[in-house]
């Protein structure tokens, strides 16, 4: 029995297992920490993720990948769930225990999946897996870059991210029409970034909305009327330009302007 991939979910098989051995390696450092695998289909990730030793659990919403997985791998009994990852709560699925991510992950869906795990961000040590290239590199991009977005900065304000290696197309059933990324995020030290996190989230994501203007053009729906700018290099920057920190800044700049202004 093989799975039929499905389009509507995203589905490309990886047929490599040379490939999939390099993603479960990815968390050598982690071995004795739970992992939960997004979209395992039909196993070839997870193969090497409990050769290698890993309590294992697996999320699939494909009834015919689990039917699979469970006559295929009895070793996981009682660790597959079968739902949708991003409205799964990990919390309760660890009861609160430290745990890893890792997994192929769909496409059409794979921003969504980070957004999820920055939720689980106190008890995610680790992330890795394969995605679109163009997403995995947006991930990874540091400052001064042009893949830089939104969520480069808010992954990077918790976690240290790295692109690992490239993957072609032809190691998948059925081959995606663009290349693979591999990545890993693994959780810094930081624990409180030093300013309202909801108005860092909406700086980040507002400034990005207009990539193409300075800060200072982009920030102004955010400021109270007639309130003037703040006097800082920043607002001659454009959002790609600047690092975490000084995001973390403008926020406060943000913040404090708001504070100071009468009600």
């Amino acid at each position: 029995m093989r799975v039929k991939p499905k389009k509507a979910l995203g589905q490309h098989f990886l047929a490599d297992e040379r490939v999939a051995q390099r993603i479960a390696a990815t968390l050598d450092a982690w071995r004795g920490t739970p992992v939960i695998e997004v979209g395992p289909g039909m196993g070839a990730l997870t193969r090497w993720l409990l050769e290698d030793g890993h309590d294992v659990t697996v999320v699939e919403i494909d009834p015919e990948s689990v039917e699979y997985l469970r006559r295929n791998f009895p070793g996981l009994d009682g660790c597959i769930l079968e739902t949708d990852f991003l409205t799964l709560d990990l919390d309760r699925v660890f009861a609160g225990r430290h745990f890893c991510v890792t997994g192929n992950y769909p496409y059409n869906i794979s921003s969504q999946i980070f957004f999820h795990i920055l939720d689980y961000r106190d008890h995610c040590v680790c992330c890795t897996g394969m995605l679109q290239r163009e997403v995995a590199e947006r991930l990874a991009a540091r400052e001064g870059t042009k893949a830089r977005g939104i969520l480069s900065v808010l992954l990077q304000a918790w976690y240290d991210v790295e692109y690992l290696f490239t993957v072609d197309e032809g190691v998948f059933i059925p081959p995606p029409k663009v290349k693979s990324g591999v990545i890993r995020m693994v959780r810094n030290d930081v624990r409180d970034l030093g300013c309202d996190e909801r108005t860092f989230r909406t700086v980040v994501k507002t400034t990005f909305g207009q990539r193409r203007k300075t800060i200072r053009n982009s920030l102004r729906p955010l400021l109270p009327p007639g309130a003037p700018l703040p006097d800082s290099p920043l607002m001659a920057m454009r959002p790609e330009q600047l690092s975490v920190q000084q995001f973390i800044e403008l926020t406060n700049l943000v913040t404090q302007c708001r504070n100071t202004m009468p009600q």
